[in-house]
């Protein structure tokens, strides 16, 4: 009698083990997020049979954006963003902040979301316009085999105003494009 409890113990933890090996769908946990986004304007100085080289659309903008955030189950999460935005046009410097909230309105094998921001844009040097700016956007979100890391793909309208009492202000559409490591 006492030879069958280690084989008890034995088949148990081999249960177990072989149990454990399947890889359960994450929905909820820490993420971390990169981006790169452009602005796309039209050329005004394009002419249909050119020979200069000009195109018909032209980056007026890049945007790099670092997430750090947490998704509380398989429609929402919540972001703690840090971006670097070059308008090109305008020479424009901004470095904003901003919290984002994700929501997936179809929670599939892809996701098609909408979300918003709001927070600050920081004037880390005198290059560096200070203000406020919001951001809503929508896109789908794809994921690898796993349905661990997935990518992003939409549009982005975001509103800045900065300069003397932020008086002045910038919207852009944006096209992004992003990487998300669960």
């Amino acid at each position: 009698m006492k030879q069958i409890y280690p084989l008890f113990f034995l088949l148990f933890f081999l249960s177990y083990l072989c149990h454990s090996q399947i890889r359960e769908e994450k929905t909820s946990g820490f993420f971390y997020k990169i981006s790169l986004a452009t602005t796309l304007t039209i050329n005004e100085d394009y002419t249909v049979n050119n020979d200069d080289g000009e195109t018909l659309i032209n980056p007026s903008a890049f945007f790099v954006n670092n997430t750090i955030g947490y998704q509380f189950d398989k429609r929402t999460s919540l972001g703690l963003n840090f971006e670097y935005d070059y308008h090109s046009q305008q020479g424009l410097h901004f470095f904003p902040t901003y919290l984002s909230l994700q929501h997936n309105i179809i929670a599939d094998d892809s996701n098609f979301f909408v979300r918003g921001g709001y927070g600050s844009l920081l004037g880390v040097s005198k290059d560096f316009e200070k203000g406020n700016m919001y951001k809503l956007g929508i896109g789908v979100q794809m994921f690898d085999d796993d349905f661990r890391n997935s990518l992003l793909i939409g549009l982005d309208f975001t509103r800045k105003r900065f300069g003397y009492k932020t008086l002045e202000g910038l919207s852009s559409v944006s096209i992004f494009l992003e990487f998300m490591l669960f």
